[in-house]
């Protein structure tokens, strides 16, 4: 078991160049592909505080920072997006913050990407 131990001290004081020259190797070596499992077994190595960035996020919420200046255009890439009625999709641009609660992550940055190209400022969180 010190033996064990020992490896995974030595792959948690690795650089990231090194550990990508191991990983390539042991592809090499075992004719496998490293996809996401080899990735995840190796992030509890690399200590606790690594641990948290190997889980990505999934759903995001689209928040709606600044209208800008084509206020109408931002409500109609809304409305397309929620189904809201005209009244309701100008009362969420105009109040601003999250239009769109845990959203798959392909969908939130299509809307971002939207509400960008017409003119607004929006974020994903």
């Amino acid at each position: 078991m010190a033996d064990i131990n020992k490896f995974i001290e030595e792959i948690g004081n690795m650089t990231v160049l090194e550990l990508n020259e191991l990983v390539k190797a042991l592809e090499e070596k075992f004719g496998v592909s490293a996809a996401a499992p080899v990735a995840v077994a190796a992030a509890p190595a690399a200590g606790a505080a690594a641990a948290p960035a190997a889980e990505e996020k999934t759903e995001f919420n689209v928040v709606l920072k600044d209208v800008g200046a084509k206020k109408i255009d931002v409500i109609k890439v809304v409305r397309a997006f929620s189904g809201l009625g005209l009244v309701e999709a100008k009362a969420a641009v105009e109040k601003g913050g999250v239009l769109k609660e845990n959203a798959p992550k392909e969908e939130a940055e299509k809307i971002v990407a939207d509400l960008k190209a017409a003119g607004a400022t929006a974020v994903l969180e």
